[in-house]
């Protein structure tokens, strides 16, 4: 079985890609097996356009098949912001805290909280895009913080129908619900046929 580059130094990410995959026998590497390889810049107006950059520049650079994913938040009260800037939304070497501190303070005194987590994923070997999908989970934004696991806004983002963030679920659940654990499954056919 050939390995996988996830195209992403993101440890974080890494350890969930890992979780997700060791069913399927998937063996991942991640950014840092290559340390000379240039960041990708991420600088396209969308999600998927940010992943199908990462995955493409990953896999003509390592010669590996690749597999990038982007995130964003997506939150109706501020106009669908975070989403695409989410990862560096409080300012350039921001951390979790700072974004999540940023959203609960633009969020102060709105009562409709209403949200969504989008993940596209896209796949790409060195000569190109192979496939790109996606994976969404609508949810609120909580008023404070709640529960200790995950990354990100993770805290703060209460799932549709369970009522609880993803920071309080184990990780085995979050990883079935999360919008990137269902766009790796949409992924995951064409992933093992290609592999």
């Amino acid at each position: 079985m050939l390995p996988l580059l996830i195209s992403t130094r993101n440890q974080d990410k890494v350890k969930e890609f890992r979780k997700l995959l060791i069913p399927y026998g998937i063996v991942i590497h991640s950014m840092d097996a290559f340390p000379d390889c240039p960041e990708t810049i991420e600088d396209k107006e969308t999600i998927a356009g940010n992943a199908i950059k990462k995955a493409c520049e990953g896999a003509a650079y390592s010669g590996m098949l690749c597999l990038a994913d982007d995130t964003g938040l997506f939150i109706d009260a501020l106009k669908g912001s975070p989403g695409v800037y989410s990862a560096r939304w409080a300012g350039p070497g921001c951390s979790y805290q700072d974004n999540r501190r940023k959203i609960l303070i633009q969020m102060e005194g709105i009562s409709t909280r209403d949200a969504y987590f989008q993940t596209a994923m896209a796949l790409a070997d060195p000569s190109g895009l192979i496939s790109v999908v996606y994976g969404t989970v609508s949810g609120k934004i909580t008023e404070m913080e709640r529960g200790k696991q995950g990354f990100g806004y993770d805290s703060i983002f209460e799932v549709e129908g369970i009522r609880k963030t993803f920071a309080e679920l184990e990780e085995s659940e979050k990883n079935r619900l999360s919008h990137r654990g269902l766009a790796l499954m949409e992924i995951l056919p064409l992933l093992i046929r290609t592999i």
